[in-house]
């Protein structure tokens, strides 16, 4: 397979949509601007979202955020606010949202075939109420994002269903990867760092360092 010299590529907007013909009229009618009451409890019950968000050069990002379910929390119906809590320090998608406010989201409800999509604008906020909203075991996060939604749908299942991703009898080994500790240890190679010893970060992070 050669990649590097595609003969068929489709790069206008006029020639993919004749590709793959009209959107369903369901899915348009999915297409709400505004969070209704499906909305909420699907964000209530969700403990996983991705954040995608692109730099002023349209450098792409996302960031994936997990907690108890309720942790994004909805302030009406326009205004989401997700805490964000201690991390590797990259702050990746929150330098490209300081450039481009832009953001879109997917919740993921374990054991749900379908996923919940979000777009809108997002705003960086270290304000007092806001933070105390997101405390967790009388930690604040150290900052939050404000969300004001411009478009929300409920997206059908097939992915999910096609990837059987809630199934446990295709929950691979623990052994069939490498350890975090041992990418950490291969590549990051300059830090020196043994096996054992780049583990043990890792799990003392995880015991530690959730809040």
């Amino acid at each position: 397979m050669d990649v590097k010299n595609l003969e068929k590529t489709i790069e206008d907007a006029d020639t993919l949509r004749a590709h793959y013909g009209p959107p369903l009229e369901v899915a348009i009618a999915l297409n709400k601007t505004r969070l209704d009451k499906y909305h909420r409890a699907f964000i209530a019950l969700s403990p996983f979202v991705c954040i995608s968000a692109s730099d002023a050069s349209g450098q792409p990002s996302i960031s994936p955020k997990g907690d108890a379910p309720g942790f994004v929390q909805v302030l009406d119906d326009n205004t989401l606010m997700i805490p964000d809590r201690p991390g590797n320090q990259q702050i990746t998608t929150f330098s490209a949202i300081v450039e481009n406010p832009k953001v879109g989201l997917l919740f993921l409800v374990p054991g749900r075939k379908e996923t919940l999509r979000i777009e809108g604008r997002a705003t960086i906020t270290l304000d007092d109420d806001v933070l105390a909203a997101g405390a967790v075991r009388g930690k604040l996060p150290p900052a939050a994002l404000v969300i004001t939604v411009t478009a929300a749908r409920i997206h059908c299942g097939k992915c999910v269903v096609r990837s059987n991703l809630w199934d446990p009898a295709i929950q691979i080994d623990k052994d069939a990867i490498a350890s975090y500790g041992q990418i950490i240890k291969d590549q990051a190679e300059d830090l020196h760092l043994t096996v054992e010893t780049a583990d043990e970060l890792v799990e003392r992070g995880y015991r530690e360092e959730l809040y």
